[in-house]
């Protein structure tokens, strides 16, 4: 009798200490800025990029900020401090990331995904850092999946043509052949990045080869691989190619990068660029998308 008690107690004891871990995990949704930044880089908690902080953007989030004009590289110690802090021992984190922001994010898994993490307390300092929990490590990061609004992880036309700051290093960055060769691409760690596109074009569209969000175009914010980018455009268009929802081949052969999928293509040519300081543009269905399941 002894003994049926004595493991009851110690079944008992091990579901209040599961239940206890559990009550600690904690899912988050970070946010990853593009070009121009705006944000404090460090702060988690200032959304200066995307608009009102007070907007939902899925459960406990927090913006990755940094600073949008420097080179990918030397800014990518930002998005790493920022997984680290909410995406190691127990906790997960949802990412969502904008323009440039794409091209951060890929870097980081393709690059980092696969490196010793130690596991923090998720309690950053004024700079974005956070302190170890018990010193013990992980590989990589804890997370569920990565949605991206008006990506270009392929470069955008207008830094090939120098209609943007020359100056500005991140610039050199977004030329279609050095952005598609910063990283390996098909390495997302077996993540899923989710693509929002924008068609809602500019002026200058004529400079972006297909449809285009006035900054990039269908080849870069639909995933298309390759060295360099494509005409790819809606079903209603005849004169290009369509971007194809989904993972399947667009028209005409061309492929996506593994584990890239359109989940939303702006057949009404309806979303810009933005952010627009007001979760704008192509980062509505983002957004959206966002709210519903990173939760």
């Amino acid at each position: 009798m002894g003994l049926i008690k004595n493991t009851w107690r110690g079944a008992v004891a091990a579901l209040i200490l599961l239940a206890g871990a559990a009550a600690l995990a904690t899912n988050y949704s970070l946010w990853v800025n593009g070009r121009g930044g705006g944000g404090q880089v460090g702060n988690h908690l200032d959304f200066t990029y995307w608009g009102p902080a007070s907007t939902a953007g899925g459960v406990n989030k927090r913006s990755v900020n940094w600073d949008g004009t420097s080179h990918i590289a030397d800014q990518n110690v930002h998005v790493r401090n920022a997984l680290d802090c909410y995406c190691t021992g127990p906790n997960w984190c949802y990412i969502a990331a904008h323009s440039a922001g794409n091209l951060q994010i890929g870097y980081t898994l393709a690059l980092y995904g696969g490196s010793t993490r130690f596991r923090k307390n998720a309690a950053p300092d004024g700079g974005g850092v956070c302190g170890n929990t018990d010193g013990s490590t992980q590989t990589g990061w804890n997370i569920k999946f990565v949605d991206v609004a008006a990506g270009a992880a392929g470069g955008s036309e207008l830094a090939d043509l120098g209609e943007w700051a020359v100056s500005e290093p991140l610039v050199s960055d977004l030329r279609t052949t050095t952005a598609r060769a910063l990283y390996n691409h098909n390495s997302t760690r077996g993540l899923w990045f989710y693509l929002f596109t924008g068609a809602g074009g500019a002026f200058y569209s004529g400079l972006l080869p297909g449809q285009d969000d006035g900054a990039v175009a269908y080849h870069s914010a639909g995933g298309a691989a390759g060295s360099s980018g494509r005409s790819l455009c809606n079903p209603a268009d005849w004169f290009c190619d369509d971007l194809t929802l989904g993972t399947a081949a667009n028209q005409g052969g061309s492929t996506k990068w593994s584990y890239h999928s359109v989940r939303f293509r702006d057949d009404k040519e309806k979303y810009d660029h933005g952010p627009n300081g007001n979760w704008g543009g192509a980062i509505t269905t983002m957004r959206a998308e966002m709210v519903t399941n990173a939760q």
